[in-house]
Protein backbone atom coordinates (compact mmCIF):
# COMPACT_ATOMS: atom_id res chain seq x y z
CA UNK A 1 0.00 0.00 0.00
CA UNK A 2 2.79 2.42 0.89
CA UNK A 3 4.62 1.75 -2.35
CA UNK A 4 1.48 2.65 -4.32
CA UNK A 5 1.22 6.18 -2.88
CA UNK A 6 1.38 8.97 -5.45
CA UNK A 7 1.65 12.78 -5.34
CA UNK A 8 -1.46 14.98 -5.40
CA UNK A 9 -2.76 15.89 -8.87
CA UNK A 10 -2.21 19.63 -8.40
CA UNK A 11 0.25 21.73 -6.40
CA UNK A 12 0.89 25.37 -5.61
CA UNK A 13 3.79 27.34 -4.18
CA UNK A 14 3.54 27.39 -0.38
CA UNK A 15 5.44 30.68 -0.18
CA UNK A 16 7.82 28.99 2.27
CA UNK A 17 11.30 28.36 0.81
CA UNK A 18 11.97 25.47 3.18
CA UNK A 19 8.71 23.73 2.26
CA UNK A 20 8.30 24.26 -1.49
CA UNK A 21 5.02 23.23 -3.09
CA UNK A 22 1.93 21.98 -1.27
CA UNK A 23 -1.33 20.49 -2.60
CA UNK A 24 -3.38 23.08 -4.44
CA UNK A 25 -6.40 22.81 -2.14
CA UNK A 26 -4.45 23.13 1.13
CA UNK A 27 -4.74 26.29 3.20
CA UNK A 28 -2.05 27.97 5.32
CA UNK A 29 -2.29 29.96 8.54
CA UNK A 30 0.05 31.75 10.86
CA UNK A 31 1.00 29.63 13.83
CA UNK A 32 -0.47 32.13 16.30
CA UNK A 33 -3.94 31.49 14.87
CA UNK A 34 -3.60 27.74 15.44
CA UNK A 35 -2.17 27.82 18.97
CA UNK A 36 -2.58 29.95 22.06
CA UNK A 37 0.38 30.42 24.36
CA UNK A 38 -0.21 29.06 27.85
CA UNK A 39 1.53 31.04 30.59
CA UNK A 40 -0.24 29.95 33.78
CA UNK A 41 2.01 29.62 36.82
CA UNK A 42 1.48 29.00 40.52
CA UNK A 43 0.92 25.22 40.56
CA UNK A 44 3.80 24.01 42.79
CA UNK A 45 2.02 20.78 43.74
CA UNK A 46 1.73 19.52 40.16
CA UNK A 47 4.23 16.84 39.04
CA UNK A 48 7.44 17.93 37.37
CA UNK A 49 7.63 17.31 33.63
CA UNK A 50 10.53 16.87 31.21
CA UNK A 51 10.58 17.44 27.45
CA UNK A 52 12.10 14.48 25.59
CA UNK A 53 12.68 14.16 21.87
CA UNK A 54 11.37 10.62 21.49
CA UNK A 55 8.59 10.34 24.07
CA UNK A 56 7.32 13.92 24.12
CA UNK A 57 6.65 15.69 27.41
CA UNK A 58 6.40 13.17 30.25
CA UNK A 59 6.48 13.06 34.03
CA UNK A 60 10.07 13.04 35.24
CA UNK A 61 9.38 10.38 37.84
CA UNK A 62 8.04 8.04 35.16
CA UNK A 63 10.94 8.65 32.82
CA UNK A 64 13.77 8.17 35.33
CA UNK A 65 15.69 11.29 34.23
CA UNK A 66 18.99 12.35 35.75
CA UNK A 67 18.17 16.04 35.54
CA UNK A 68 18.77 18.51 38.33
CA UNK A 69 15.67 20.28 39.61
CA UNK A 70 15.65 23.44 41.69
CA UNK A 71 13.09 22.67 44.40
CA UNK A 72 12.70 26.33 45.32
CA UNK A 73 10.40 28.51 43.26
CA UNK A 74 8.23 25.74 41.83
CA UNK A 75 5.38 28.23 41.71
CA UNK A 76 7.27 29.94 38.86
CA UNK A 77 7.15 26.88 36.62
CA UNK A 78 4.63 26.84 33.78
CA UNK A 79 1.54 24.67 33.75
CA UNK A 80 1.24 22.12 30.94
CA UNK A 81 -1.95 20.21 30.09
CA UNK A 82 -2.25 16.93 28.20
CA UNK A 83 -2.20 17.67 24.46
CA UNK A 84 -0.25 20.93 24.83
CA UNK A 85 2.89 21.43 22.76
CA UNK A 86 6.17 22.51 24.37
CA UNK A 87 9.06 24.36 22.74
CA UNK A 88 12.09 23.30 24.77
CA UNK A 89 15.81 23.97 24.58
CA UNK A 90 16.13 20.95 22.31
CA UNK A 91 13.23 21.68 20.00
CA UNK A 92 15.75 23.27 17.69
CA UNK A 93 17.24 19.80 17.21
CA UNK A 94 14.25 17.50 17.46
CA UNK A 95 11.07 19.50 16.88
CA UNK A 96 8.26 20.63 19.18
CA UNK A 97 7.16 18.05 21.75
CA UNK A 98 3.57 17.12 22.62
CA UNK A 99 2.64 16.59 26.28
CA UNK A 100 1.27 13.28 27.51
CA UNK A 101 0.82 14.43 31.11
CA UNK A 102 -0.38 17.39 33.16
CA UNK A 103 2.30 19.07 35.23
CA UNK A 104 4.77 21.94 35.42
CA UNK A 105 7.87 22.69 33.38
CA UNK A 106 10.66 25.24 33.04
CA UNK A 107 9.54 28.87 32.60
CA UNK A 108 12.17 29.10 29.84
CA UNK A 109 9.99 26.82 27.70
CA UNK A 110 7.07 27.97 25.56
CA UNK A 111 3.80 26.11 26.13
CA UNK A 112 1.22 26.11 23.33
CA UNK A 113 -2.42 25.11 23.65
CA UNK A 114 -3.94 23.95 20.35
CA UNK A 115 -7.18 25.55 19.28
CA UNK A 116 -10.25 23.38 18.78
CA UNK A 117 -10.93 23.68 15.06
CA UNK A 118 -8.32 21.20 13.71
CA UNK A 119 -6.87 17.74 14.40
CA UNK A 120 -4.00 18.30 16.88
CA UNK A 121 -2.48 14.88 16.19
CA UNK A 122 -1.70 16.02 12.66
CA UNK A 123 0.71 18.51 14.23
CA UNK A 124 2.21 15.81 16.45
CA UNK A 125 3.75 14.48 13.24
CA UNK A 126 4.19 17.80 11.46
CA UNK A 127 6.25 19.30 14.31
CA UNK A 128 8.56 16.27 14.17
CA UNK A 129 9.04 16.33 10.40
CA UNK A 130 12.51 17.06 9.03
CA UNK A 131 11.30 20.02 6.97
CA UNK A 132 9.74 21.76 9.97
CA UNK A 133 12.78 21.09 12.18
CA UNK A 134 15.05 22.60 9.53
CA UNK A 135 12.78 25.66 9.36
CA UNK A 136 13.39 26.34 13.06
CA UNK A 137 16.86 27.64 12.15
CA UNK A 138 15.03 30.77 10.98
CA UNK A 139 13.78 31.51 14.48
CA UNK A 140 16.76 31.00 16.79
CA UNK A 141 17.97 34.04 18.62
CA UNK A 142 20.12 35.40 21.45
CA UNK A 143 23.46 34.32 22.86
CA UNK A 144 22.30 30.70 22.91
CA UNK A 145 21.85 30.56 19.16
CA UNK A 146 20.93 27.07 18.16
CA UNK A 147 19.31 26.43 21.54
CA UNK A 148 16.75 29.21 21.94
CA UNK A 149 13.71 29.63 19.66
CA UNK A 150 12.06 33.05 19.51
CA UNK A 151 8.36 32.17 19.64
CA UNK A 152 7.32 35.75 18.89
CA UNK A 153 8.88 35.31 15.44
CA UNK A 154 7.81 31.69 15.06
CA UNK A 155 4.19 32.57 15.85
CA UNK A 156 4.06 34.75 12.73
CA UNK A 157 5.27 31.92 10.48
CA UNK A 158 2.81 30.23 8.13
CA UNK A 159 2.01 26.54 8.49
CA UNK A 160 0.36 24.43 5.78
CA UNK A 161 -3.11 23.30 6.81
CA UNK A 162 -4.97 20.47 5.06
CA UNK A 163 -8.78 20.35 5.26
CA UNK A 164 -10.02 18.78 8.55
CA UNK A 165 -11.08 15.54 6.86
CA UNK A 166 -7.64 15.24 5.29
CA UNK A 167 -5.88 15.91 8.58
CA UNK A 168 -7.82 12.96 10.01
CA UNK A 169 -6.87 10.81 7.01
CA UNK A 170 -3.19 11.67 7.42
CA UNK A 171 -3.30 10.78 11.13
CA UNK A 172 -5.08 7.51 10.40
CA UNK A 173 -2.63 6.50 7.68
CA UNK A 174 0.46 7.36 9.72
CA UNK A 175 -0.88 5.42 12.72
CA UNK A 176 -1.23 2.38 10.49
CA UNK A 177 2.09 2.75 8.63
CA UNK A 178 4.15 3.61 11.68
CA UNK A 179 2.56 0.76 13.62
CA UNK A 180 3.83 -1.73 11.07
CA UNK A 181 7.27 -0.16 10.86
CA UNK A 182 7.48 -0.07 14.65
CA UNK A 183 6.60 -3.75 14.90
CA UNK A 184 9.34 -4.60 12.43
CA UNK A 185 11.83 -2.57 14.48
CA UNK A 186 10.77 -4.25 17.72
CA UNK A 187 11.13 -7.68 16.16
CA UNK A 188 14.71 -6.88 15.12
CA UNK A 189 15.44 -5.52 18.59
CA UNK A 190 14.30 -8.76 20.15
CA UNK A 191 16.73 -10.66 17.94
CA UNK A 192 19.50 -8.21 18.88
CA UNK A 193 18.71 -8.78 22.56
CA UNK A 194 19.00 -12.55 22.14
CA UNK A 195 22.28 -12.21 20.23
CA UNK A 196 23.65 -9.89 22.91
CA UNK A 197 22.67 -12.37 25.61
CA UNK A 198 24.55 -15.10 23.77
CA UNK A 199 27.53 -12.81 23.31
CA UNK A 200 27.57 -11.77 26.96
CA UNK A 201 27.32 -15.39 28.10
CA UNK A 202 30.50 -16.24 26.17
CA UNK A 203 32.33 -13.23 27.60
CA UNK A 204 31.03 -13.77 31.14
CA UNK A 205 32.21 -17.35 31.19
CA UNK A 206 35.68 -16.35 29.98
CA UNK A 207 36.24 -13.44 32.38
CA UNK A 208 34.94 -15.29 35.45
CA UNK A 209 36.09 -18.89 34.86
CA UNK A 210 38.75 -18.64 32.17
CA UNK A 211 38.77 -20.04 28.65
CA UNK A 212 37.27 -23.45 27.85
CA UNK A 213 39.90 -26.22 27.69
CA UNK A 214 40.13 -26.34 23.90
CA UNK A 215 40.39 -22.56 23.54
CA UNK A 216 42.93 -22.38 26.39
CA UNK A 217 45.12 -24.98 24.71
CA UNK A 218 45.05 -23.07 21.41
CA UNK A 219 46.05 -19.91 23.28
CA UNK A 220 49.02 -21.68 24.86
CA UNK A 221 47.42 -21.76 28.33
CA UNK A 222 47.03 -24.70 30.68
CA UNK A 223 43.68 -26.27 29.76
CA UNK A 224 43.44 -28.21 33.03
CA UNK A 225 43.74 -25.47 35.65
CA UNK A 226 41.92 -26.50 38.86
CA UNK A 227 39.38 -24.19 40.46
CA UNK A 228 39.30 -22.74 43.96
CA UNK A 229 36.58 -21.01 46.00
CA UNK A 230 36.69 -17.28 45.38
CA UNK A 231 35.20 -16.44 48.76
CA UNK A 232 32.69 -14.26 46.92
CA UNK A 233 29.21 -15.84 47.20
CA UNK A 234 27.88 -14.52 43.92
CA UNK A 235 31.06 -15.42 42.00
CA UNK A 236 31.72 -18.98 43.12
CA UNK A 237 34.82 -20.90 42.05
CA UNK A 238 37.59 -19.30 39.99
CA UNK A 239 40.82 -20.63 38.41
CA UNK A 240 43.35 -21.40 41.11
CA UNK A 241 45.97 -18.93 39.91
CA UNK A 242 43.56 -15.98 39.63
CA UNK A 243 43.62 -13.20 42.21
CA UNK A 244 40.63 -11.95 44.19
CA UNK A 245 40.83 -8.18 44.30
CA UNK A 246 38.67 -5.09 44.53
CA UNK A 247 37.97 -2.47 41.89
CA UNK A 248 39.84 0.12 43.98
CA UNK A 249 42.97 -2.04 43.80
CA UNK A 250 42.87 -2.40 40.03
CA UNK A 251 42.04 1.19 39.04
CA UNK A 252 42.89 4.79 39.76
CA UNK A 253 39.64 6.73 40.15
CA UNK A 254 39.75 10.13 38.39
CA UNK A 255 36.31 11.40 39.40
CA UNK A 256 37.74 14.60 40.87
CA UNK A 257 38.70 15.68 37.34
CA UNK A 258 35.12 15.55 35.99
CA UNK A 259 33.46 18.81 34.97
CA UNK A 260 29.74 18.99 33.99
CA UNK A 261 28.60 21.40 31.29
CA UNK A 262 24.93 22.28 31.06
CA UNK A 263 22.96 22.57 27.83
CA UNK A 264 23.38 26.35 27.67
CA UNK A 265 27.17 26.15 27.99
CA UNK A 266 27.38 23.44 25.35
CA UNK A 267 24.99 25.30 23.08
CA UNK A 268 27.23 28.37 23.09
CA UNK A 269 30.18 26.35 21.78
CA UNK A 270 31.09 26.55 18.12
CA UNK A 271 33.78 24.07 17.04
CA UNK A 272 32.32 20.99 18.80
CA UNK A 273 35.34 18.81 18.11
CA UNK A 274 35.55 16.55 21.16
CA UNK A 275 33.21 13.89 22.55
CA UNK A 276 31.27 14.82 25.68
CA UNK A 277 30.54 11.69 27.74
CA UNK A 278 27.68 11.12 30.15
CA UNK A 279 26.49 8.02 31.96
CA UNK A 280 25.63 6.10 28.80
CA UNK A 281 28.28 7.24 26.34
CA UNK A 282 28.72 10.26 24.10
CA UNK A 283 25.84 12.73 24.45
CA UNK A 284 27.28 15.81 22.74
CA UNK A 285 30.31 17.46 21.17
CA UNK A 286 32.25 20.27 22.89
CA UNK A 287 35.04 22.72 22.11
CA UNK A 288 37.64 21.43 24.56
CA UNK A 289 38.74 18.26 26.34
CA UNK A 290 39.63 17.19 29.88
CA UNK A 291 41.39 13.90 29.10
CA UNK A 292 43.79 12.64 26.46
CA UNK A 293 44.01 9.01 27.44
CA UNK A 294 42.40 5.57 27.28
CA UNK A 295 40.02 5.29 30.24
CA UNK A 296 37.11 3.18 31.40
CA UNK A 297 33.82 4.94 32.18
CA UNK A 298 31.13 3.40 34.41
CA UNK A 299 27.66 4.92 34.79
CA UNK A 300 27.15 6.61 38.16
CA UNK A 301 23.40 7.08 37.99
CA UNK A 302 20.32 6.65 35.82
CA UNK A 303 17.80 3.94 34.98
CA UNK A 304 20.33 2.07 32.82
CA UNK A 305 22.06 0.89 36.00
CA UNK A 306 19.00 -1.28 36.55
CA UNK A 307 17.58 -1.81 33.06
CA UNK A 308 20.95 -2.47 31.35
CA UNK A 309 19.59 -1.39 27.96
CA UNK A 310 22.96 0.16 27.12
CA UNK A 311 26.55 -0.73 28.05
CA UNK A 312 27.68 0.39 31.50
CA UNK A 313 31.43 -0.07 30.97
CA UNK A 314 32.62 2.17 28.14
CA UNK A 315 36.18 2.62 26.89
CA UNK A 316 36.91 6.26 26.01
CA UNK A 317 40.01 6.95 23.91
CA UNK A 318 41.85 10.04 22.74
CA UNK A 319 40.74 13.54 23.70
CA UNK A 320 37.34 13.83 25.38
CA UNK A 321 35.30 15.46 28.15
CA UNK A 322 33.40 13.63 30.91
CA UNK A 323 30.59 15.05 33.03
CA UNK A 324 29.71 14.09 36.61
CA UNK A 325 27.41 11.18 35.68
CA UNK A 326 30.15 8.68 34.83
CA UNK A 327 32.88 7.27 37.05
CA UNK A 328 36.33 7.52 35.44
CA UNK A 329 38.70 4.59 35.98
CA UNK A 330 42.30 4.22 34.80
CA UNK A 331 43.69 0.67 35.01
CA UNK A 332 46.76 0.25 37.18
CA UNK A 333 47.75 -2.88 35.25
CA UNK A 334 46.48 -5.35 32.69
CA UNK A 335 44.23 -5.03 29.62
CA UNK A 336 41.61 -2.31 29.60
CA UNK A 337 39.56 -4.44 27.19
CA UNK A 338 39.56 -7.40 29.58
CA UNK A 339 38.70 -5.13 32.50
CA UNK A 340 35.88 -3.52 30.51
CA UNK A 341 34.45 -6.98 29.79
CA UNK A 342 34.80 -7.89 33.45
CA UNK A 343 33.06 -4.78 34.77
CA UNK A 344 30.33 -5.04 32.13
CA UNK A 345 29.44 -8.55 33.33
CA UNK A 346 28.98 -7.48 36.96
CA UNK A 347 25.55 -7.32 38.55
CA UNK A 348 25.62 -3.95 40.33
CA UNK A 349 22.19 -4.30 41.95
CA UNK A 350 23.52 -4.97 45.50
CA UNK A 351 25.51 -1.72 45.38
CA UNK A 352 22.88 0.56 43.82
CA UNK A 353 20.97 2.97 46.02
CA UNK A 354 17.76 4.83 45.23
CA UNK A 355 14.68 3.64 43.38
CA UNK A 356 13.38 6.61 41.38
CA UNK A 357 16.96 7.73 40.68
CA UNK A 358 19.29 4.70 40.83
CA UNK A 359 22.82 5.64 41.86
CA UNK A 360 26.13 3.81 42.12
CA UNK A 361 28.35 5.87 44.39
CA UNK A 362 32.13 5.97 44.04
CA UNK A 363 32.71 4.29 47.41
CA UNK A 364 30.38 1.41 46.57
CA UNK A 365 31.81 0.93 43.10
CA UNK A 366 35.39 0.80 44.34
CA UNK A 367 34.48 -1.66 47.10
CA UNK A 368 33.21 -4.35 44.71
CA UNK A 369 35.22 -7.58 44.75
CA UNK A 370 36.37 -9.05 41.45
CA UNK A 371 38.42 -12.02 40.27
CA UNK A 372 41.30 -10.97 38.03
CA UNK A 373 43.26 -13.14 35.63
CA UNK A 374 47.04 -12.62 35.21
CA UNK A 375 47.89 -9.94 32.59
CA UNK A 376 49.14 -12.42 29.95
CA UNK A 377 45.95 -14.46 30.29
CA UNK A 378 43.81 -11.34 30.01
CA UNK A 379 45.12 -10.72 26.49
CA UNK A 380 44.40 -14.33 25.49
CA UNK A 381 40.84 -14.07 26.86
CA UNK A 382 40.18 -10.85 24.94
CA UNK A 383 41.56 -12.33 21.71
CA UNK A 384 39.63 -15.56 22.02
CA UNK A 385 36.28 -14.02 23.01
CA UNK A 386 36.59 -11.49 20.19
CA UNK A 387 36.97 -14.32 17.69
CA UNK A 388 34.14 -16.34 19.24
CA UNK A 389 31.71 -13.43 19.31
CA UNK A 390 32.61 -11.86 15.96
CA UNK A 391 29.77 -13.58 14.04
CA UNK A 392 27.33 -12.37 16.69
CA UNK A 393 28.79 -8.86 16.54
CA UNK A 394 28.43 -8.82 12.76
CA UNK A 395 24.83 -10.02 12.94
CA UNK A 396 23.99 -7.36 15.53
CA UNK A 397 25.57 -4.66 13.36
CA UNK A 398 23.49 -5.76 10.36
CA UNK A 399 20.27 -5.68 12.36
CA UNK A 400 21.10 -2.27 13.81
CA UNK A 401 21.70 -0.96 10.31
CA UNK A 402 18.36 -2.39 9.20
CA UNK A 403 16.67 -0.63 12.14
CA UNK A 404 18.41 2.60 11.18
CA UNK A 405 17.11 2.28 7.61
CA UNK A 406 13.58 1.57 8.83
CA UNK A 407 13.73 4.67 11.03
CA UNK A 408 15.01 6.77 8.17
CA UNK A 409 12.21 5.46 5.97
CA UNK A 410 9.62 6.21 8.69
CA UNK A 411 10.98 9.73 9.09
CA UNK A 412 10.90 10.37 5.35
CA UNK A 413 7.43 8.86 4.93
CA UNK A 414 6.03 10.99 7.75
CA UNK A 415 7.61 14.15 6.33
CA UNK A 416 6.29 13.44 2.82
CA UNK A 417 2.78 12.76 4.10
CA UNK A 418 2.38 15.72 6.49
CA UNK A 419 3.79 18.18 3.93
CA UNK A 420 1.62 16.91 1.08
CA UNK A 421 4.26 15.24 -1.05
CA UNK A 422 2.21 12.02 -0.99
CA UNK A 423 -1.58 11.67 -1.18
CA UNK A 424 -2.86 9.20 1.43
CA UNK A 425 -6.60 9.93 1.25
CA UNK A 426 -7.54 6.80 -0.68
CA UNK A 427 -5.13 4.62 1.31
CA UNK A 428 -6.51 5.87 4.64
CA UNK A 429 -10.10 5.24 3.50
CA UNK A 430 -9.28 1.61 2.79
CA UNK A 431 -7.61 0.84 6.11
CA UNK A 432 -9.11 -1.73 8.51
CA UNK A 433 -10.52 -0.77 11.87
CA UNK A 434 -7.41 -2.09 13.65
CA UNK A 435 -5.61 1.22 13.10
CA UNK A 436 -6.46 2.43 16.61
CA UNK A 437 -4.88 -0.73 18.06
CA UNK A 438 -1.72 -0.05 16.07
CA UNK A 439 -1.43 3.37 17.66
CA UNK A 440 -1.34 1.94 21.17
CA UNK A 441 1.57 -0.31 20.22
CA UNK A 442 3.91 2.19 18.57
CA UNK A 443 7.64 1.78 18.83
CA UNK A 444 9.61 3.93 21.27
CA UNK A 445 13.01 5.44 20.57
CA UNK A 446 15.96 3.18 21.11
CA UNK A 447 18.14 5.29 23.32
CA UNK A 448 16.35 7.56 25.73
CA UNK A 449 18.82 7.48 28.52
CA UNK A 450 20.41 10.67 27.18
CA UNK A 451 17.25 12.05 25.62
CA UNK A 452 17.42 15.28 27.60
CA UNK A 453 20.49 17.06 28.98
CA UNK A 454 21.63 15.42 32.18
CA UNK A 455 22.22 18.69 34.02
CA UNK A 456 19.36 20.67 32.55
CA UNK A 457 16.83 21.82 35.15
CA UNK A 458 13.13 21.81 34.41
Amino acid sequence: MIAALKPYPKYKDSGLPWLGEVPGHWDSRRMKFLFKERTEKGFPNEPLLAATQSKGVVRKEDYGLRTVTAMNGLENLKLVEVGDFVISLRSFQGGIEVSHARGIISPAYTVLRPRDDFEPRYFNSYFKSANFIRSLTLFVTGIREGQNIDYERLSRAFIPLPPPSEQAAIVRFLDWANGRLDRAIRAKRKIIALLNEQKQAIIHRAVTRGLPAEAAAKAGLDPNVPLKPSGIPWLGDIPQHWEVSRIKNEFHCLNTQRVPLNAVERGAMTSRTYDYYGASGVIDKVDDYLFDDELLLIAEDGANLVLRNLPLAIIARGKFWVNNHAHILKPKRGSIFYLAHLLETLNYAPWISGAAQPKLTQDRLLSISIAVAPPEEQDAIVHCTTQQTQPLTNAIARLEREIELLREYRTRLTADVVTGKLDVRAAAAGLPDEVEIELADTEIGASDAEDVPEEEAV
